[in-house]
């Protein structure tokens, strides 16, 4: 087990009216006036923004709102939300939707305290984040985990790069959760999220030759608990305490919990970011037509850990690790399509050429610069056989 420091200092309020509590949670983290961020208006058709504006009313917090947030955050917007932060003087940003809203409040909060620095600059590491802003999150999608998490993606659309940044100012202040507001999310939405609450704990959990029995057993648990409950929500998406589960899995699964003591690898990730940048795909969607490629290539060379993955989180029975392993792989594509997620590339609905594909691993490795996995390093070379297997 290597070194680790861990901090997830998010407040959480979770379960039914928990969004009643904006007010308060914002005037306890020190808000006098905010700007909620949310993305096409489905919040307002909802009643759910009302309910957070009534609550800062009644708290005595001053509030704008800023919409428009789009389902892969771009800078553009992110843009355009830090000249109004800036014009308006607020002191917090509040992210009131999914992932994309949460994650352009945060850039929002970064680029609002350093406004003599381009976004982009401080987005790719060209200048260093000193200072933010405090973020809050309303979640009404278990997805990305961004209500918890360290991380926060953009798209450049300009250049066509979708990228992460991962800081602890990236760090909310407070996360409402009510798993009330989840029950009304288009089913491919719902899909999409449970796919990327599970990506981000199998996400760590394939680092070989590092013995984390802990942190196993609760990656592990979490996986179980996504798969029995996302079935559930397949059938019955009114399903409270299946709902309840799922919300609570997205923050766990990306808080860093399920990762302890070794080493991030997210190269399924950055492989569904080079598709989403370029198509605009659902991220869900872009890691599932992916994942089953991706571990085929991998799965041989840590067979101890494929085959531990399939017998714990899967119940597979096979003594054989190399045919327990393809099991667990085969299972896990299974469950995707139950959750009605493509699981090729040619299932996307997007035209992709063999040219793309060449672009395409450029773009995953950063122009060949970056190996992925910490099971065989990957360069463009074996992330385009990926991509092209996913055909």
């Amino acid at each position: 087990m290597d070194n680790f420091t861990y901090h997830a200092p998010t407040e959480v309020v979770f379960g039914k009216g928990a969004e009643n509590d904006t007010g308060k949670m914002a005037a306890k983290y020190g808000a006098s006036k905010v700007m909620l961020v949310y993305g096409g208006g489905s919040v307002i058709k909802s009643g759910l923004l009302d309910k957070v504006k009534a609550s800062l009313n009644e708290a005595g917090v001053k509030y704008i709102e800023f919409g428009g947030a789009k389902p892969n955050p771009t800078l553009e917007h992110a843009e355009e939300g830090i000249d109004l932060a800036v014009h308006e003087q607020v002191d917090m940003i509040i992210g009131v939707g999914g992932g994309s809203s949460i994650d352009t409040a945060k850039a929002i909060a970064h680029g609002t305290a350093n406004v003599d620095y381009p976004l982009w600059d401080i987005w790719t590491g060209k200048t260093a984040l000193l200072r933010s802003m405090p973020v809050g999150a309303v979640l009404t999608i278990p997805a990305a985990g961004s209500e918890m998490s360290d991380s926060a993606v953009l798209t450049n659309e300009k250049l066509g790069k979708k990228q992460g940044i991962n800081t602890d100012f990236n760090r909310c202040k407070f996360a409402i959760m009510n798993p009330e507001w989840c029950f009304t999310l288009p089913k491919y939405q719902l899909g999409a999220g449970i796919t990327d609450i599970m990506m981000h704990t199998l996400e760590r959990y394939f680092i070989p030759d590092y013995n984390c029995a802990m942190t196993d057993e609760i990656a592990e648990g979490l996986m179980r608990t996504v798969i029995t409950n996302g079935l559930i929500l397949m059938k019955d998406q009114n399903d409270y305490d299946a709902m309840a589960e799922i919300m609570w899995c997205s923050s766990l699964s990306h808080n860093n919990i399920t990762g302890l003591g070794r080493p991030k690898d997210f190269s399924v990730h950055k492989l569904g970011h080079a598709l989403s940048a370029r198509y605009d795909i659902t991220h869900g969607a872009s890691l599932s037509a992916v994942w089953g490629s991706w571990a085929e290539y991998l799965y041989n060379y840590a067979t101890d850990r494929f085959s531990q993955y399939a017998r714990k989180v899967w119940h597979v029975q096979n003594s054989n690790d190399a045919q327990a392993s393809r099991e667990g792989i085969l299972r896990t594509i299974d469950f995707f399509t139950m959750l009605g997620m493509p699981t090729s590339l040619s299932q996307l609905n997007v035209e992709i050429t063999k040219k793309d594909l060449q672009l395409l691993a450029l773009d995953a490795t950063k122009d060949d610069t970056v190996k992925l996995t910490h099971i065989i390093p990957l360069g463009a070379k074996e992330v385009m056989d990926i991509y092209n297997a996913a055909m």
